[in-house]
């Protein structure tokens, strides 16, 4: 005869032998919404101003930036990257704040991706 390790512990099981499966609930996290940072053309701002915005707050190469820049030259707007809500803003805030201390009419927005 042998004895299950209910019967040698000294513990009956009142489930006949059946496993059970404890299951626990996950809920699922979102990420959250992601929002696109805009540079605007305009008529006043220099192009090597823009390159240097780009480089400083965006982490761009030169070439990238340069390349970008371009872009809002010549359509208008470009997105410069996207972000989190909190980092959208925050970029946003620095580079309209440091165009505003050089003089420069620069726009810099944020919209939902």
């Amino acid at each position: 005869m042998t004895l299950s390790p209910f019967m040698m512990s000294g513990k009956k099981d009142s489930r006949d032998g059946e496993a059970s499966v404890l299951t626990k609930t996950r809920t699922k996290t979102q990420r959250p919404p992601m929002y696109k940072v805009l540079l605007l053309n305009d008529d006043y701002t220099p192009m090597e101003f823009v390159v240097h915005v780009l480089e400083r707050f965006f982490g761009m190469n030169h070439a990238q930036a340069f390349e970008i820049m371009l872009t809002v030259h010549k359509k208008g707007l470009a997105v410069v990257g996207v972000f989190s809500f909190e980092v959208a803003e925050t970029k946003v805030a620095q580079v309209m704040d440091f165009a505003r201390r050089h003089q420069h009419p620069l726009q810099c927005t944020m919209e939902k991706e």
